[in-house]
């Protein structure tokens, strides 16, 4: 494995003019997000680069801020990291990192300027990609992370095969559930809703990018495969963004008679992620009914949570826990009898995948991405009505759960089967076929350099 923040020159006995090992093929990559120790869409990224490199040789574009982190892993002897060469676009002042300034910016109303920071750095890693494919002449350009669909970046103008996904954002936040996310999220989402519009109909970037992937685009769901085919004209693949954590459970979560009902929630503290939903289904039970809360992350609205679970009288049964280390959190949501998700906007949250891991049974509405994932066999999808509907369907959700421990245990067993259908592995041969149907489909495509 080699990393570098320049233009690589490869060892003697990896001379870019040779083929890659054979039936592999030679793939750029643009991960932006692509992180070993954290979640979201940097985890995502590093995920699939990781399950891609079991069939190919990949030149990955990413971020300079995760250069330590992905060294770090690499020392760690990380297995399919031998054909990787992690190459860091030089950072600039103008491009994002994790500093004070950058995070006080992320969570106030200046976060769209991360937009324009990101746009900086497609153009920069275009200019660095460029010049590898002078010297390594790659098979494939794979536009990864960010998945946003405005955001496709710069490297399909190369003259090699482009895919493009996971990709979505097209969908905006139901004008119904705008006001469950307070004024400020009201605002935010609204005014996204406007911009989605604009950019759907107007930007070329993306239209262009499309063309260019047409046939092997990534979807993460169904819903996007959906928006991508009417709005686009092009077919795509859906291959769920997300993935299981290397922590899974051998045995389901099990519940003693009399036994506090454990349930757990996890997520940055947004408006989008709608935790007082959870909190106010809370409050409409039983004041008998024995439960508790641990509540996991931080954010913009943690305070104004907190409070709300004082003013409901829930702050005996919560547990705020802040952010923890990722093999903390995936123990704390093991040791629960119940993962509840409120997310109003979303693709599919890793935490989903993390609870199922752990044999745990997940309570979330009916929409996004947890509509595909999550179902009768492993949790309960919650009709997404009016506020008061979400709320009464969560609290009858966790009233059932309660109150029939069988029918708990089927869904945690469920949920343990549930989560092997999205296996690292078999994205990485769907993926694989997606690449080699690319190449092949080349118009003036010649063998490529993998043979």
């Amino acid at each position: 494995m080699h990393s570098q923040s320049e233009p690589i020159l490869l060892e003697a006995d990896a001379d870019p003019s040779l083929p890659a090992r054979k039936g592999r093929l030679k793939v750029l990559v643009s991960a932006y997000a692509c992180n070993p120790f954290r979640g979201s869409e940097e985890g995502v990224g590093w995920g699939w680069v990781e399950a891609i490199a079991r069939h190919h040789d990949l030149w990955v574009l990413t971020a300079a801020y995760h250069r330590d982190d992905i060294e770090r892993a690499c020392e760690s002897g990380l297995p399919h990291l031998e054909r990787v060469r992690f190459v860091y676009v030089k950072h600039k002042r103008w491009h994002y990192a994790p500093t004070a300034t950058w995070r006080l910016i992320e969570g106030s109303w200046l976060k769209p300027v991360m937009n324009e920071a990101y746009r900086y750095w497609l153009r920069d890693a275009c200019k660095l990609g460029s010049s590898l494919h002078r010297d390594v002449r790659f098979d494939l350009v794979h536009q990864l992370t960010y998945i946003g669909y405005r955001f496709p970046g710069h490297l399909w103008k190369l003259d090699v095969p482009f895919v493009w996904g996971p990709t979505a954002g097209m969908v905006d936040t139901p004008w119904r559930l705008l006001p469950i996310m307070g004024i400020g999220g009201a605002i935010y989402y609204a005014g996204r809703n406007l911009i989605n519009a604009w950019h759907r109909r107007f930007l070329r970037g993306p239209r262009l990018a499309f063309r260019k992937a047409a046939g092997h685009v990534i979807s993460p769901t169904q819903e996007a495969h959906d928006d991508i085919r009417r709005l686009y004209g092009v077919e795509s693949e859906v291959i769920c963004e997300i993935g299981p954590p290397a922590e899974r459970a051998t045995a389901h979560s099990v519940r003693q008679p009399g036994e506090t009902l454990r349930l757990s929630w996890s997520g940055q503290h947004l408006p989008g992620k709608a935790l007082p939903l959870l909190l106010k289904a809370l409050a409409k039970l039983p004041t008998d009914f024995d439960w508790r809360l641990d509540i996991l992350g931080e954010g913009p609205c943690s305070a104004r949570w907190r409070r709300l679970a004082g003013a409901l009288g829930l702050s005996e049964k919560c547990q705020w826990h802040g952010l923890v280390p990722r093999k903390e959190a995936v123990a704390l949501v093991h040791d629960s009898h119940v993962f509840v998700i409120t997310s109003l906007k979303d693709l599919t949250s890793s935490v989903l995948l993390e609870a199922l891991s752990q044999g745990v049974p997940v309570i979330c509405l009916n929409h996004c991405g947890f509509r595909d994932v999550v179902t009768d066999n492993c949790g309960i999808k919650v009709l997404v009505t009016d506020r008061r509907g979400i709320e009464s369907g969560l609290a009858a959700a966790i009233a059932a759960l309660d109150r029939d421990e069988p029918f708990r245990r089927r869904l945690a067993q469920g949920a343990l089967a549930r989560v092997r259908d999205f296996s690292w592995e078999e994205k990485a041969e769907r993926v694989s076929r997606i690449y080699w149907s690319a190449v092949r489909m080349m118009p003036g495509a010649g063998a490529p350099n993998a043979g």
